[in-house]
């Protein structure tokens, strides 16, 4: 008699059983409202929860949430998990990230737990961390560590830097300003220039009297509907009321234009790029500023100029994927602006290009090899190839070229945490600087393998795999498939010491590398975009068949993850094969596919997937919208669905719906649980407590869910 496996078979009923009497108590009422859609009626019982001021909606989000935590913190390991986890963090090394160089200094964003958020320190070089001068801390700004930083700008000089700051992770951001040498804030401040549906940014002038930046309508420029849309760029000099701060481009772009901002490295030119919402088209604009002549449009949407980067002596280098799906480089001579005249200097490859970094003599390409990187280098007018040594299966996750004619790259991999590498060119070697992680956990017990699923349609599909060396191929490892297909976003290797539970647990982590993202280019992002869409699940649920089919695991063992865009790629999978695995995780997802688009974010994500306006894309949408295909008495599997109240990319009641749709149809007995978040949103800028007690309730989660002792 299997006394242990009987017993933890009880358990798990006994905690199922709990969490459904907890959620009929509950009892979600019903309000049907029917829409049409081209003469097609589709019936909606829980629509009265997108009401987020209704009492009642937050009555019910609060009995959710006690539910939710009286089923997880009743879990045997809930506590410890959490404490190993603030323990771990505790001892993870600093993380320094989003480098900026300027004459003399470096700029850096450095994680250091257990401080709850980033802060904006400066050095004088990769090799010298006790030159770091902590130049703006949002941790003493506000020690609840509900106050972040979304993005920063140093002036060209580097003698003052504009950063953004919002609050409850929201990502509604302030721009403030602050002196480098000591950190004081200078009286000027401006608001509503970032928001979650457009972003914002900023770009000095030559001489750091000024600052160009993005901005949305204030309350009474535009109606209520529009407040979050139609960014403008305006011009703001220096220690002058924002009064009387000037417009300068962007009347004319479209209500979901998405507006970023760039100087040249002298400061002359100020390049806008604009995204036409979220679909991956662009436009580009250029201003002189020592002619002062009006903004020039070098690329249109349709030209497929997916990014720009200014070279030193003023040139332009172009991403093009125009009969070049995997890309290729354009470079455009200093002063012109037509695009015609730009000739090619990196021809498309195998490889898919990520974008290029030009330095004082060199060119610096970002490749993408089906989800691994390399990195080369070329002349600025092309040739010379040269393939800079970076360590296997890992990821380039930024370049930054120096004053120096040197340059920085930041390299990570599943098995080792990051580090800053100084390459010279003279030499042609890269070196490990001072800023490297230390991670409180290692993986050398541990190996990644590639292999690959075969979708509906016969699409190879990657998938890289992280496994113990010992792991036996007997169908029975706890396996953990991660996820999310969208918007051309490719999944990198990435380290991650929290996965060391996992792995101590006899648990194989995957990483399904499916179409909707840019692994392999355009083409393999336009397979799974707008009525294509259905591609993504399908590649998804063929990465999850491969893993059973190879011996890794069985549905009893499996669960899937996935957030925002990857929540999507969740309630497809478990509402298209509700029998596939044994437990979701999914975070900040969007569930109802027909009334996304009336939020705010959701009109920019139009482009990626489709308008209930047309008849097509609405046959699309329809067809998979996780919420629609919800069938009573079925047996579903064990499902965490995680959102922030502050979310302002995917509206939380995607969450609401879900879950109270899934609650009442389900008849599996497994637990259907829904965490809310009342002081995060998305997941940017989440304070570091948070973000470990939502690990916590993962790891507790899955561990319960899959038997994992």
């Amino acid at each position: 008699m299997n006394f242990k496996g009987n017993l933890i078979s009880l358990l798990l009923l006994v905690n199922s059983q709990l969490f459904s009497a907890a959620a009929e108590e509950i009892g979600t009422p019903k309000h049907p409202v029917i829409d049409t859609y081209h003469g097609v009626e589709v019936r909606d019982d829980y629509q009265w929860l997108e009401n987020k001021s209704d009492q009642a909606v937050k009555e019910w989000i609060d009995k959710e949430n006690a539910a939710t935590r009286a089923f997880l913190d009743k879990l045997p390991d809930r506590a410890a998990i959490e404490q190993r986890l603030t323990a771990l963090y505790a001892k993870s090394s600093p993380a320094y990230g989003s480098l900026v160089s300027r004459p003399g200094i470096l700029f850096a964003l450095k994680f250091q737990p257990p401080k709850q958020q980033p802060m904006l320190v400066t050095l004088h070089s990769a090799d010298e961390p006790k030159s770091e001068k902590v130049l703006l801390d949002p941790n003493v700004l506000d020690p609840s560590g509900a106050t972040a930083m979304d993005w920063f700008v140093p002036s060209q000089d580097g003698k003052v830097v504009a950063v953004s700051i919002s609050k409850g992770g929201s990502e509604e951001g302030t721009l403030h300003f602050y002196r480098t040498a000591d950190g004081t804030a200078l009286p000027d401040s401006i608001e509503g220039v970032q928001y979650p549906t457009a972003g914002g940014s900023a770009a000095w002038n030559a001489d750091g009297s000024g600052i160009f930046y993005t901005r949305f309508p204030r309350k009474g420029e535009r109606p209520d509907a529009d407040l979050h849309f139609y960014q403008q760029v305006f011009f703001h000099k220096l220690g002058t009321p924002e009064s009387e701060d000037t417009y300068s481009l962007g009347k004319d772009f479209p209500r979901i234009a998405e507006i970023s901002l760039a100087s040249s490295h002298d400061g002359r030119y100020i390049l806008a790029a604009v995204a036409n919402g979220d679909g991956g088209d662009y436009a580009h604009y250029i201003l002189d500023e020592s002619a002062k002549p009006e903004w020039q449009q070098i690329t249109h949407f349709l030209d497929a100029i997916k990014s720009i980067a200014m070279g030193w002596d003023d040139a332009l280098y172009l991403l093009s994927r125009q009969d070049a799906p995997r890309g290729k480089i354009l470079r455009l001579s200093p002063g012109v602006t037509d695009l015609k005249d730009a000739k090619v200097v990196v021809p498309e490859s195998e490889a898919v290009i990520e974008g290029g970094a030009p330095s004082k003599e060199y060119l610096y390409v970002e490749d993408l090899v089906g989800g691994p990187t390399r990195l080369r280098r070329f002349g600025l007018e092309g040739g010379g190839e040269i393939v800079i040594p970076t360590p296997p299966v890992s990821t380039v996750q930024q370049v930054l070229p120096l004053e120096s004619g040197q340059m920085l790259f930041r390299n990570t991999s599943f098995l080792e945490p990051y580090a800053w590498f100084l390459y010279d060119p003279v030499t042609g070697n890269a070196r490990k600087t001072a800023l490297f992680g230390t991670s409180p956990v290692n993986f050398k017990d541990c190996e990644v393998v590639r292999e690959f699923g075969v979708s509906r349609d016969g699409t190879r599909v990657p998938i890289s795999i992280l496994r113990r060396k010992d792991c036996k191929l007997d169908g029975s490892n706890p396996t953990l498939l991660y996820g999310y297909g969208g918007y051309g976003i490719s999944l990198s290797p990435s380290y991650d010491f929290t996965r060391r539970l996992w792995m101590d647990r006899g648990g194989v982590y995957a990483v399904a590398n499916i179409r909707g993202g840019g692994e392999f280019g355009e083409q393999w992002h336009k397979a799974g975009n707008l009525t294509h869409k259905q591609n993504v699940f399908d590649d998804f649920t063929a990465c999850a068949q491969h893993l059973m089919d190879a011996k890794y695991t069985k549905p009893a063992k499996l669960a899937i993850q996935g957030g925002s865009n990857g929540g999507l790629l969740m309630g497809a999978i478990l509402t298209q094969h509700p029998g596939l695995v044994r437990a979701v995780v999914s975070s900040v997802g969007i569930y109802d596919s027909l009334r996304s688009e009336l939020e705010p974010n959701g009109a920019f994500n139009v482009t990626e997937f489709g308008t209930v306006k047309d008849p097509e894309q609405f046959k699309a949408l329809y067809a998979y919208s996780p919420y629609h295909h919800v069938v009573d008495g079925t047996k579903y599997p064990a499902i965490l669905l995680m959102a922030g109240a502050n979310d302002g990319r995917v509206a939380p009641h995607n969450s609401y719906k879900m879950a109270a749709i899934l609650q009442l149809a389900t008849t599996s007995g497994l637990p259907v649980l829904l965490r809310v978040s009342t002081h995060s949103g998305h997941g940017i800028g989440t304070a570091l407590t948070e973000r470990i007690a939502q690990q916590a309730d993962v790891f507790a989660f899955l561990f319960d869910e899959l038997g994992m002792k």
